[in-house]
């Protein structure tokens, strides 16, 4: 397509003199082969957002399984993953659901079960604004009453799988390469029990192949029906917490469990989201869970192959209050510019942005940057972070959904402003941010290839919907797409700084961020009025620094690993 580029290296150190001519033979183009803009745009850039469910043709309801919700099990939700299953270069969609189940697993059961029953869905993108329905003949159909998804290269064959989660079961899909995915969890040796949500995959001792975390909530007893009646049902804290589950991935398509022998398995909690990164930048990556009700844990990489929990010690694992919050997604980012990242959990309360001290510690800033206060009056889900107008500064989305009862909610759109600080533009951003619903798991996107990332959120019981950035007047972006040689070949786990202007932006490859969900695999970075990359520093999980000179822009730039 006229919107990818590949560059192929060779050098293990790379040389801005040796690479930066051939990243400029081929000029920008946006996705309808126009040159890029000379100038920057005049007007202020307006961020804005349209439902494009419809015209996009994706037509997803989430079922929670009754014909009305009562129990943990089916307010819990179900998030998405966008990923480039086929190679096409276009982000493809896979959104997971819940199911109708035995009867005893639901107080309100359904007298006649649907047929054909809820079942997860593949979404191909077709490159032009509309999804092919393709569920049924990818094998991505499976008997679960499905939480959440990530994907990886988990073998390193150039073909992205999925690692589904669910009641009960979790599922590794390979991906065959055809279109088509098989389930070699048993041949794996991934082996979860109980209830698994949300997970990550990292290579956590940088041997080049991905690992895997797997997030396990509590020990849900649906015989269990001890409650209040106010309460509307048993809560997070009615049910024992569990432990988490770590897979040393082998590197020949097999896993070994290794939960205790890493020390992840001392803590139990009540996992909710997980995301990995390095916050530390010791150039390993560290774990970071957000626990229903109990405390958060920060998984810092002790580079020996275990862990050690930090959470009390570093200040990200209680409220502003030291209360256990109902913490949901979090995401690593940095906010200000200074190459540490930052931390954004949303909560059920208020949320919490932390701020990288660089200190083995983060601050709560929350009550001071407007961001928390704002979104007191909701249950805060689904969440990014991103440029949504590419102006070069983070802008932060919130989808909201009340706890319990299923009360639908507004959303929020915090715009960046500089120094971590944000404006609420939200009722500005287009009346799909108005539209009441009760948000779950949301993934993030530029699935179009314009430079415009977008979003699909899962709605509890109801219809998704996909967001589609329309914003007006919006400056320039670039998009890094890694390919690792001896790194994982998704190079998960590396990070890229980008300056422009004088200006210094820092993002990690990550799989798994914010509610239930995974964003897209290419890094996003707003540029504002630069027309030019004047410098692009590439730090692989294989301790390899890359480095790249004067790159035009408005492009995904594909980068592979010197070899």
């Amino acid at each position: 397509m006229n919107f990818r580029f590949l560059l192929l290296f060779s050098a293990v150190s790379v040389s801005a003199a040796h690479l930066t001519l051939a990243a400029q033979q081929s000029p920008a183009q946006n996705p309808h082969g126009a040159q890029a803009p000379s100038a920057p745009p005049q007007a202020a850039p307006v961020i804005r957002f349209e439902d494009a469910s419809d015209k996009a043709g994706i037509n997803f309801t989430h079922s929670y399984g009754s014909r009305q919700m009562a129990s943990l099990l089916e307010d819990t939700g179900a998030g998405c993953v966008w990923f480039d299953y086929n190679n096409s270069g276009l982000e493809s969609l896979y959104v997971l659901n819940g199911r109708p189940l035995d009867d005893s697993m639901h107080p309100f059961p359904l007298k006649v079960k649907p047929n054909p029953l809820p079942h997860n869905h593949l979404y191909r993108n077709n490159g032009d604004g509309t999804f092919t329905d393709v569920t049924e003949s990818s094998g991505l159909n499976p008997e679960i009453y499905g939480m959440a998804v990530t994907a990886a290269d988990y073998d390193n064959d150039g073909f992205v799988d999925l690692l589904v989660t669910g009641y009960g079961k979790t599922i590794l899909y390979h991906n065959d390469g055809n279109g088509h995915f098989t389930d070699v969890t048993k041949k794996a040796g991934i082996n979860v029990d109980g209830w698994a949500i949300s997970s990550t995959w990292l290579d956590y001792d940088k041997d080049g192949c991905v690992d895997l975390f797997v997030g396990r909530y509590v020990k849900f007893d649906p015989k269990y029906r001890a409650f209040y009646a106010p309460d509307g049902y048993p809560g997070p804290l009615d049910y024992a917490g569990e432990t988490n589950k770590l897979f040393h991935n082998n590197c020949d398509g097999t896993f070994t469990d290794v939960t205790d022998k890493s020390g992840i398995g001392a803590d139990v909690g009540r996992t909710m989201g997980v995301t990995a990164a390095d916050f530390d930048n010791d150039g390993w990556d560290d774990i970071y869970v957000s626990n229903d009700r109990t405390e958060n844990f920060l998984f810092r990489n002790k580079h020996d192959g275990t862990f050690e929990e930090i959470g009390s010690d570093t200040g990200t694992a209680y409220g502003q209050n030291g209360e256990s919050t109902s913490s949901m997604g979090p995401v690593f980012a940095d906010l200000e510019g200074r190459g540490w990242l930052d931390l954004w959990v949303t909560d059920g309360r208020y949320n919490r942005l932390l701020r990288n001290t660089g200190k083995m510690s983060f601050e709560d800033l929350g009550a001071t940057n407007g961001v928390s206060q704002a979104n007191a009056q909701y249950a805060s889900w689904g969440t990014g972070i991103y440029d949504f107008d590419n102006d070069g500064l983070l802008d932060i989305l919130i989808f909201h959904g009340a706890l319990i009862q299923q009360i639908p909610q507004e959303h929020t759109l915090f715009r960046g402003i500089g120094d971590g600080k944000f404006v609420d533009v939200s009722r500005e951003a287009g009346p799909v941010l108005s539209v009441r619903t009760t948000a779950r798991g949301a993934c993030f996107a530029d699935y179009e290839n314009n430079g415009k990332v977008d979003a699909f959120v899962v709605n509890l019981g109801s219809k998704g919907t996909l967001l589609h950035n329309v914003s007006a007047n919006t400056g320039h972006w670039i998009a890094i797409k890694l390919k690792g040689t001896k790194s994982n070949r998704d190079g998960i786990g590396a990070k890229v700084e980008v300056f422009a202007t004088g200006k210094r932006q820092t993002a990690e490859r990550v799989a798994g961020s914010g509610y239930l969900s995974q964003n897209d695999e290419r890094l996003h970075f707003g540029l504002g009025a630069a027309t030019t990359v004047d410098k692009l520093i590439l730090h692989w999980p294989s301790g390899r620094e890359q480095t790249l000179e004067n790159l035009t822009v408005d492009r995904v730039l594909t980068v592979e690993e010197p070899k």
